[in-house]
């Protein structure tokens, strides 16, 4: 007698495929090229194809338990001991770190990694000083730059079968290199370092070895000079008639040649007062706040949320810039933009006093492709806590990034006038400050 297939053969009969079933038929018939295929046999060729490649996909082979708990952990599961695994831990950190992952890109405040090549000791103890931000604001660290390559260019020897002006490029490529991974490169850094670089190349080769680097050195001097201490004082003079007696002066933050034209309009015995806006972290108007007040000048001291209930009582408003481009617009201290743009809206002129040596010849349209974050915590508070300083930082905490952008953009649309050593600008012919110069760039 023949036995009758159980169930378990029955249910296993179906599970030869209908693309499995189709393969095997097609396989029995003579095999045609795509030419002599119709356009309804191509068809139900993929169609073979695509079932046959699902067929092969749904029978492939299971994870094995060992794979199934890594899968497991790599997921955030248990192990089974039931605990979290290093693998979960790890996943963990990982999405916590990456939490600010679109503001990555934003040059962050650290100390300088290992020294790579001959680095000067003055070098080094610079790019401490900028990751500390003992030394901040364009001019000054340009100053501090140009200041230390004078160092490290008189304690230059140029090597034997070398020539100064070839080899010296290079001995300054590594200095350069270690200031940049202390914090990014200002746009007055580049400008310097770019000029410097054009005298270095420029340079005799028949002159003795310690008279071109005195020459070079003199050259230095005369771009801190001309570019930035004349032109401050231009800029001082030109801005200074801007104000009259009884002016309400509004200034965001702190700006060197900011304070040098009011410190120079009160000197020249006008009467007006000053409203010092000012944010955190850097609260550097403080500093401004405590040379103003000094002299006698009426002050009045805000932080930025509460600029609206004074811009209506403002004359005019003064700020400085960290770069200047080419489409106008002020690259500064972020909140700057906010100031300009509610003294727009009361009809309050801003004046930007910038010197030219901070034109660049880029367009920036935002402030999100290139920045810099601020330092963490009120690194620049001078007046007595009642509480330690540490109580009243807010830190980074397992659910909490702080975000402290250095800069921001500022539209020229929001802009009055650009006072530089050239001469008053206005904001969409800033392109011509290289012409004004007597040259095609800067």
């Amino acid at each position: 007698m023949t036995a009758l297939p159980s169930k378990s053969t029955i249910k296993l009969v179906p599970a030869q495929s209908h693309a499995e079933a189709s393969s095997s038929q097609a396989q029995n018939q003579p095999s045609k090229s795509q030419k002599q295929m119709t356009k309804a046999e191509r068809r139900e060729q993929q169609e073979r194809q695509r079932a046959a490649k699902a067929a092969t996909k749904a029978a492939g082979p299971q994870p094995s338990g060992s794979n199934q708990n890594s899968a497991q952990a790599k997921k955030g599961g248990k192990g089974p001991d039931g605990k979290p695994t290093k693998e979960t831990k790890e996943t963990t950190s990982d999405d916590s770190a990456r939490g600010l992952r679109i503001f990555s890109h934003f040059g962050l405040p650290k100390p300088p990694g290992p020294s790579k090549g001959d680095i000067h000791p003055a070098i080094i103890r610079l790019g401490l000083q900028f990751s500390e931000f003992k030394i901040a604001g364009a001019n000054a660290r340009c100053i501090a730059t140009l200041t230390a390559f004078k160092t490290v260019i008189q304690d230059y020897v140029t090597p034997p079968n070398n020539t100064l002006s070839r080899h010296l490029l290079t001995h300054l490529s590594p200095q350069i290199t270690h200031l940049v991974s202390a914090r990014p490169m200002s746009v007055t850094m580049g400008n310097a370092i770019r000029e410097l670089k054009l005298e270095i190349s420029g340079s005799d080769i028949d002159l003795p070895e310690q008279d071109a680097k005195n020459l070079l050195c003199q050259k230095i001097d005369d771009y801190i000079s001309e570019r930035i201490t004349i032109a401050d004082q231009v800029i001082q003079e030109t801005a200074g008639t801007k104000i009259k007696d009884g002016d309400v002066i509004l200034t965001y933050a702190r700006s060197s040649v900011v304070e040098q034209v009011l410190v120079g309009a009160w000197d020249d015995g006008k009467q007006f007062s000053v409203v010092v806006v000012d944010s955190r972290p850097m609260l550097e108007g403080k500093k401004l706040l405590s040379v103003l007040s000094s002299m006698g000048i009426p002050c009045t001291y805000l932080l930025l949320p509460s600029i609206g209930s004074v811009i209506t009582e403002v004359s005019t408003v003064l700020v400085g810039a960290h770069s200047l481009h080419s489409n106008g617009a002020v690259f500064s201290r972020a909140g700057t933009a906010l100031v300009a743009m509610m003294a727009k809206q009361h009809s309050v002129p801003v004046v930007v006093c910038c010197e030219t040596y901070k034109f660049a010849e880029t367009i920036q349209l935002d402030s999100f492709t290139k920045n810099e974050l601020a330092p963490a915590g009120d690194i620049f508070s001078s007046f007595p806590l009642t509480r330690s300083k540490d109580t009243l930082t807010l830190n980074k905490q397992p659910n909490l990034e702080i975000l402290n952008p250095l800069y921001d953009l500022t539209p020229p649309s929001s802009i009055t006038a650009v006072v530089t050593e050239v001469g008053v600008i206005p904001p969409n012919s800033i392109s011509s400050i290289p012409l004004a110069l007597g040259r095609t760039t800067l």
